[in-house]
C-alpha cells in the first residue's frame, strides 16, 4: 500500500526577519554600488592615511579578492596570506587536531594568530607603519591582526555554504592547498580547526565591524552598516524566529520532504533537513526589500545570554545546545546502526564539553515503520562485536539478532541517551531532537551500502565498543526509552504532555495538543518548537511585545529566553482543528 503524504505544502524554505527602521537604501547590492558607497565613506573621513581592514571568514572565494581590489580603489594592497606560515608548517600545526582519522579529530585550541609567521608579520607591519599617506587595504583571513583598522569590513559566509564549496572543489582549508581534496576531509578540518579559530576572531571583533558583506553570492554581494547589522541581530533576539533550513540527500534518503517541503523532484532523495542547527544554518535579515544572509551562529555569539537565558548560558557558554533536524527514510532505507559517545568519552577524545544525546520523534510513519533501539535480552557482547567486525569482510550482519526492533507510529517518541545502540528504519519521517554535537556518530553497521560518493562510509566499531551500554536491553528500553509520555496539565481546548527526554539527557520535551489558544510560560531559557500536527498556528505575545508570528506544518522555530510568556493557537486553515507542537528546552 503506497504511503499517503500529508496534504500540507506550505513549508517556508526561506524564512526571514524584517528589520525595522530601515528603508530600501540601507543595503548596497553588487560590487559597483558597494565601491561607490565605500568611496564616499572614505572621503568623509578626511584622513591622509586610511587603513581599511577587510577580514574574511574561511571559505571565501579567491575571486572575491579580485572583485574587491578592482572595485575598492586603494593606494596600497596587502593580502594577509603573505604573513601566513608555509602550507607545510600549517599542515603540521593542525595535524594534532585533525589527526589521520577519516571522520574525527579534536576541537582545536589554536588561535588565528598561530597561523601567522612572526618574521613575515613583523616585516609587513613595519611596511604598513612606514606608509605616511593614502588608502591602505589589508584583505583576507587574519587581516585584523595585521593593523588597527580605521574602517573595519567583515566578509562573512555560513558554514553550510562552505560545505557546498568543498563539494565543488572551489575552496581550500585555512592556509592549505587542498581544493582537490575529498570534501569529507576538508569538512572535518574545517569543523575541528578552521571554523573554531575564525569564530574566535569573529567574536573578538564583531562589535568593531563598520560594514558587513554577505558573500554567499560572490558576484552579487550585499553590504550593510555594522551598526544596522547589529541592530538586526538585536531585533531577532526579542521575537520568535526561524533559521533557514537546508536539505541534503543521503544513501538512505526518502521522499517525504520532497512532497511536504516542495523540494526539487529531480533529486533522487532527501535524507536530512537541518531545520535548527544555528552553527551551520543561515539567518535572513530583510533590510527594505533586500534579503541579507548571515550565519545564524552570529546571533549566538553576539546575544548569547539574551537568546539562551542566564542559566543555559552559564552552563553552555555561547553555544546553542539544542538541535532539531529531519531524517527522511520514507521509501528509502534504514539509517546506519550506530551509537553516540558518553560524555566522558567525548571530552577525553574529542575535547567536546557535552555529547550527542538525542531522540526520535515520529513526525510521520509508514505501516512498516520501525526503530532499532537497545539490545536484546540474551545477547553476548563479545559475539556481537565479533560479528560486527566480521561483517567488514563478509558484508553480512544480522542486526535483528542483537538489536531490539520496535514498531513506530506517527507521534511516537523514542529517547536515545548516549551509549544506546539505535537507528531509524525505513519508511519513517523522524524529527530528531538532540543536543548540538552532530558528527559524533559511531557507525557499527551500514547495511552493506555505499555513500553517495561511491565509497563505503567509515565504520567505527573500535570507538563504538568503548561506549555501548550493554545493560540497555529490551525490558530496560521499553521502561525508559519508548513513549515515556505523561499528562502534565490540561484545560479548555488543550493538554500538555511530557514526552522525555531520559533523565540522563539535559533536554526536556513537552507536547501540547490544542484546538484553542495555549499559554506557554518560559522560565527555563530558550525554547525550540516544531509544529508536528496542523496546517498553521500563530504565536502571539499577551503583552504585544513582538509581532504575531505564523508557523506552518513541520517548521521549527526558536523562542528566545527574553520572551517569558507567549501563546500559540490554530490559525488560517487550522482554525478550530487539532494542532500539536513539540517543545524542547534545557532542564
Amino acid at each position: 500500500m503506497k504511503f499517503k503524504y500529508p496534504s500540507h505544502n506550505n513549508y517556508d524554505k526561506f524564512p526571514f526577519i524584517k528589520v525595522k527602521g530601515f528603508d530600501d537604501n540601507s543595503c548596497c547590492v553588487g560590487w559597483e554600488n558597494i565601491s561607490t558607497h565605500l568611496k564616499h565613506e572614505f572621503e568623509n573621513l578626511h584622513q591622509e592615511k586610511l587603513i581599511v581592514v577587510a577580514e574574511c571568514y574561511t571559505g571565501i572565494h579567491d575571486e572575491v579578492f579580485t572583485y574587491f581590489t578592482e572595485n575598492i580603489k586603494s593606494d596600497y594592497v596587502f593580502h594577509s596570506l603573505s604573513s601566513f606560515k608555509t602550507k607545510l608548517e600549517i599542515d603540521q600545526l593542525v595535524f594534532p587536531d585533525i589527526t589521520d582519522d577519516e571522520i574525527f579529530g579534536q576541537i582545536s585550541r589554536l588561535e588565528l594568530s598561530d597561523f601567522l609567521d612572526a618574521g613575515k608579520l613583523s616585516v609587513l607591519k613595519e611596511e604598513i607603519n612606514n606608509i605616511s599617506k593614502g588608502i591602505i587595504l589589508i584583505y583576507g583571513t587574519a587581516a585584523s591582526l595585521l593593523a588597527d583598522a580605521d574602517v573595519f569590513i567583515y566578509l562573512d559566509m555560513p558554514r553550510w555554504e562552505g560545505q557546498l564549496r568543498f563539494r565543488r572543489n572551489e575552496v581550500a582549508n585555512l592556509g592549505a592547498d587542498n581544493k582537490s581534496e575529498r570534501a569529507s576531509l576538508q569538512y572535518k578540518r574545517a569543523y575541528f580547526v578552521d571554523w573554531r579559530v575564525c569564530d574566535k576572531q569573529k567574536i573578538k571583533t564583531l562589535q568593531q565591524w563598520d560594514f558587513v558583506i554577505d558573500t554567499v553570492d560572490s558576484k552579487t554581494p550585499k553590504m550593510i552598516y555594522g551598526e544596522a547589522y547589529r541592530l538586526g541581530l538585536q531585533q531577532a533576539v526579542v521575537r520568535p524566529f526561524r533559521v533557514v533550513p537546508f536539505f541534503d540527500p543521503g544513501p538512505w534518503g526518502g521522499q517525504w520532504m520532497k512532497s511536504v517541503c516542495d523540494l526539487d523532484k529531480e533529486v533522487d532523495n532527501y535524507a536530512w533537513c537541518f531545520d535548527c542547527v544555528p552553527e551551520e544554518n543561515s539567518l535572513l535579515l530583510k533590510f527594505g526589500d533586500v534579503l541579507f544572509e548571515t550565519p545564524s551562529v552570529n546571533l549566538v555569539f553576539s546575544h548569547a545570554e539574551a537568546l539562551l537565558g542566564k542559566a543555559v548560558y552559564n552552563k553552555f557558554g555561547a553555544e546553542f545546545p539544542i538541535r532539531f533536524d529531519f531524517l527522511d527514510t520514507m521509501e528509502g532505507g534504514n539509517l546506519s546502526l550506530q551509537v553516540h559517545p558518553l560524555t566522558e568519552y567525548i571530552r577525553k577524545n574529542f575535547r567536546m564539553a557535552y555529547t550527542q544525546d538525542e531522540s526520535y520523534y515520529m513526525l510521520d510513519a509508514g505501516e512498516d515503520a520501525c526503530v532499532y533501539l537497545g539490545l536484546k535480552e540474551d545477547i553476548q557482547p563479545r559475539q556481537m562485536l565479533d560479528d560486527l567486525r566480521l561483517s567488514l569482510s563478509t558484508t553480512e550482519f544480522d542486526a535483528e539478532k542483537y538489536v531490539e526492533k520496535w514498531k513506530a507510529r506517527k507521534h511516537d517518541h523514542f529517547l536515545i541517551p548516549a551509549g544506546t545502540v539505535h537507528c531509524s528504519g525505513a519508511n519513517s519521517m523522524v524529527l530528531e531532537i538532540s543536543a548540538t554535537p552532530y558528527i559524533f556518530t559511531f557507525k557499527l553497521w551500514d547495511w552493506n551500502r555505499l555513500g553517495l560518493d561511491g565509497r563505503p562510509r567509515p565504520i567505527n566499531i573500535d570507538h563504538g565498543e568503548k561506549v555501548i551500554q550493554w545493560n540497555r536491553k529490551t525490558a530496560w528500553t521499553k521502561a525508559n526509552l519508548v513513549n515515556q509520555i505523561t499528562l502534565i496539565a490540561e484545560g479548555d481546548g488543550w493538554k500538555e504532555e511530557k514526552t522525555g527526554l531520559h533523565e540522563l539527557e539535559f533536554i526536556e520535551c513537552r507536547r501540547h495538543w490544542f484546538t484553542k489558544k495555549v499559554i506557554h510560560q518560559n522560565p527555563h531559557g530558550v525554547n525550540v518548537l516544531n509544529l508536528v500536527e496542523g496546517a498553521e498556528v500563530i504565536i502571539e505575545s499577551p503583552e504585544n511585545e513582538f509581532d504575531a508570528f505564523i508557523v506552518h506544518y513541520a517548521e521549527t522555530f526558536i523562542v528566545p529566553a527574553t520572551i517569558k510568556e507567549y501563546s500559540i493557537r490554530p490559525f488560517g486553515k487550522a482554525e478550530g482543528k487539532l494542532c500539536a507542537t513539540i517543545k524542547a528546552y534545557i532542564r
